[in-house]
């Protein structure tokens, strides 16, 4: 069997890992940075956390072309050392025009490393593992979504700092990026001329996964709701005041265990099924989450979101990849991490409405609602649409 944890797959994996991180770290916490400096309405915070999730969202469909066109290691290095150097701007920002143009500015270069990293992960991938590997690549930035705000928190209930969260972030995106910097891919021979594909919009977004996109954007809105709000949501109607962290634990645990399973699941090509699994628990956690206001609620929502997450989007990931061709690799990395952005972006916003002007209730009533229609355009429509159109049909 051919060799999964190469150097080069593992420095991507550490790279993600870190990149991740350092950007989560500050997410359940910047509603209450944003109330505690600015004095900023919820709305407002929604307005302004958006911002990355737009620029990244602008950035994307063009990240997968280049990634696809020009040397993916330098596209990687250059827009990485970038994100790095825009954890300043948090530290200098002195008022809430300036912190939301340097999150929105952010947002431009993890939009182009989240594809590029994922583009060179699965070109150091054996053909022969590459459902497995793609399985476990992904655990990396979903642990670190889940890990770095329990991180993030305990932090700032210690310490009561946001600046030396900013200064952490600072630290390991720098560690991130000295990772990434050291891997070598062979170079790929240049297309003639005539073998050059037509420029078309199918280079920006792969439109053969245009339906799984709109499922990950069902998706992504509850976790947009969730993940930006649950923290302040914790404090201010559980009664949770340190027990945030704890909620992102038990969520990374869910995301580790649901990994680990379902990479074996994905290595026997059991992709349907992995994802099926993974939309069913989420429905489950979402509602869960939503009906009892309670901490013990509270906490078996988050191990229930856990491992649904951790099923279901490698799983998608992998039918995007099986729908392109081999030099559209970057394009569908780029489509599926479009779709979560659109549905990120949307279920932010549309929470900070929500919890300013109706209640908390409504903001995750709205996020187990959309959980639900996620979850039937899976099972209706979705499954069918890719078997029939994957263009590997071995598996």
């Amino acid at each position: 069997m051919e060799k999964l944890w190469n150097s080069n797959y593992n420095k991507a994996m550490v790279g993600n890992f870190m990149l991740f991180f350092s950007f989560y770290i500050l997410t359940p916490l910047l509603p209450l940075y944003l109330d505690a400096e600015f004095k900023a309405d919820k709305d407002v915070m929604g307005l302004v956390l958006s911002g990355y999730v737009v620029a990244a969202l602008l950035v994307r469909p063009f990240s997968g072309f280049i990634v696809d066109t020009f040397d993916r290691k330098r596209v990687l290095a250059l827009c990485f050392f970038i994100f790095f150097l825009l954890f300043t701007g948090y530290i200098g920002a002195g008022t809430l025009l300036l912190f939301a143009i340097v999150r929105t500015l952010h947002g431009l270069p993890f939009g182009a490393v989240t594809v590029a990293n994922s583009t060179v992960a699965i070109d150091s991938l054996p053909s022969s593992r590459r459902n497995e590997g793609i399985g476990f690549y992904g655990l990396s930035n979903n642990l670190a979504m889940a890990f770095a705000p329990s991180v993030g928190i305990w932090l700032y209930g210690a310490t009561h700092n946001f600046s030396l969260l900013f200064w952490v972030a600072l630290i390991t995106a720098l560690i991130g990026f000295v990772t990434v910097s050291t891997i070598k891919l062979p170079k790929r021979e240049k297309k003639k001329p005539t073998e050059r594909i037509p420029m078309s919009f199918d280079r920006f977004f792969l439109t053969r996964g245009w339906l799984l996109a709109v499922n990950i954007i069902c998706f992504s809105i509850c976790w947009g709701i969730m993940s930006n709000y649950v923290a302040i949501y914790g404090k201010e109607v559980v009664g949770i005041t340190d027990g945030t962290g704890l909620f992102f634990m038990i969520l990374s645990f869910g995301l580790f265990a649901s990994r680990l399973q379902g990479s074996k699941a994905l290595a026997k090509g059991k992709i349907l099924e992995n994802a099926a699994v993974g939309v069913i628990l989420s429905l489950i956690g979402y509602f869960l989450f939503a009906i009892v206001e309670h901490p013990w609620a509270y906490y078996l929502s988050a191990l229930m979101i856990g491992l649904g997450n951790g099923h279901m989007y490698p799983a998608f990931l992998n039918m995007f990849i099986k729908l392109a061709r081999n030099d559209q690799r970057g394009t569908a990395n780029s489509s599926i991490l479009t779709a979560w952005d659109v549905g990120m972006g949307l279920g932010i916003i549309a929470g900070g409405f929500l919890l300013e002007y109706i209640s908390y209730a409504a903001a995750f009533w709205g996020a187990a609602v959309m959980q639900g229609v996620g979850t039937l355009l899976f099972f209706l429509f979705s499954r069918k649409f890719f078997s029939e159109r994957r263009l590997d049909k071995t598996q």
